[in-house]
């Protein structure tokens, strides 16, 4: 049962990750981006990804990152969306992350993990589920 309680590890990250969006993630400055062309906050997004060193939490330490699990990144993920954070978090650190991984492109790796890049997946809308490759495989920097 003591699995599904936080360590004094990922609660020290949890706070870190909460002053941080409280000082640069206020309600107002949220509800003044979604009216904004600016799909995100690139301020917030540097201090995460390159200050705090955020971006690089799943990608192995060998390719610059910090090597850590997705309890980690659900922590992180979970003070986000409190905040209602407009950063590309779960797309770039998460969820491309995870597919850079699955093919060995260590050097994008690198890249998203010290947030000089903005990874996303995209996959179109017309494909079914369980439709798409099973395989993916990098190329010219996409996927």
């Amino acid at each position: 049962m003591s699995d599904l309680l936080y360590s004094p590890e990922e609660e020290a990250l949890r706070a870190a990750v909460r002053d941080l969006l409280t000082d640069h993630c206020d309600p107002a400055g949220v509800i003044a981006r979604t009216e904004s062309a600016a799909p995100h906050d690139l301020a917030l997004w540097k201090a995460l990804a390159q200050d705090m060193g955020l971006a690089g939490l799943l990608v192995p330490e060998e390719l610059d990152g910090q090597g850590a699990t997705h309890r980690e990144a659900a922590v992180v993920l979970e003070e986000l969306g409190r905040a209602v954070a407009p950063v590309p978090y779960l797309t770039s650190s998460v969820v491309a992350t995870e597919a850079l991984l699955e093919c060995g492109a260590d050097d994008l790796l690198t890249q998203l993990a010290s947030g000089a890049v903005i990874g996303v997946l995209a996959v179109a809308l017309n494909v079914p589920p369980g439709g798409v490759h099973r395989t993916v495989r990098a190329e010219g920097g996409l996927l």
